[in-house]
């Protein structure tokens, strides 16, 4: 048993190339288009897009992926830019608790996104490319901690706890990082009702494969 970081997640989408158009487009993101879409997030994770019947239009799934950038300008402009290719926005981007600035909308292919910058405001010039800082999936589960515990069973390590409110694990470079909330909390944090539905996304790393207590999937990467 190796121990498990997010190499991918796995997107089931009704036409790939469309979906990879989307990424390309919404985040600046380079796309491959082979034998399953490739979106590669800035060097800071990678999302699979795989052909599939299963839709995740109108349902949570509840997983959420965060994409951290390191200004509200660049908030705006990205949430801008995936409206424009046919995003839902779920919550306008505006000032959050705490300082910061974020928003959420749903992709055109039902996935769930929610832009953050940990800044209340502008500090220099918007990059004209923007970047990411940093991006997590988000799993709402149904005990924080008791799914805390099967992943450190795995070899995970803990970085931030706060108990049932969120907890994340160290980060592994060049991968998307892994976060636990309650499902509920997840829902509203992004504008949703809340779910207990299994969800089609599935995580991947290496070679092993397996299902986490609340019903996430690990899967196997494809060559």
């Amino acid at each position: 048993m190796t121990t498990p970081s997010v190499d991918a997640v796995r997107v089931p989408v009704a036409d790939v190339q469309e979906a990879a158009a989307f990424y390309a487009s919404a985040f600046g993101a380079p796309v491959t288009t082979e034998a399953v879409g490739r979106v590669d997030l800035h060097g800071k994770g990678t999302i699979e897009l795989v052909a599939s019947d299963a839709s995740l239009a109108d349902r949570f799934g509840r997983v959420v992926m965060t994409y951290v950038l390191e200004q509200p300008s660049e908030v705006r402009a990205v949430m801008d830019a995936a409206v424009a290719r046919g995003a839902r926005v779920l919550k306008p981007a505006k000032k959050a608790l705490f300082g910061s600035f974020s928003g959420s909308f749903a992709s055109p292919d039902g996935l769930i996104w929610k832009l953050a910058s940990d800044k209340g405001k502008d500090t220099a010039p918007p990059a004209v490319e923007p970047r990411p800082t940093e991006v997590t999936i988000i799993l709402g589960v149904r005990e924080p901690k008791e799914s805390r515990n099967f992943y450190t069973g795995r070899g995970m390590q803990v970085d931030r706890d706060y108990g049932s409110k969120y907890i994340d694990f160290v980060l592994t470079s060049g991968t998307a990082r892994l976060c636990l909330m309650q499902s509920g909390v997840l829902a509203k944090d992004v504008g949703v009702a809340d779910s207990s539905e299994a969800s089609e996304i599935a995580l991947v790393h290496g070679t092993d494969a397996f299902v986490d207590p609340d019903g996430f999937r690990w899967e196997s990467a494809r060559v």
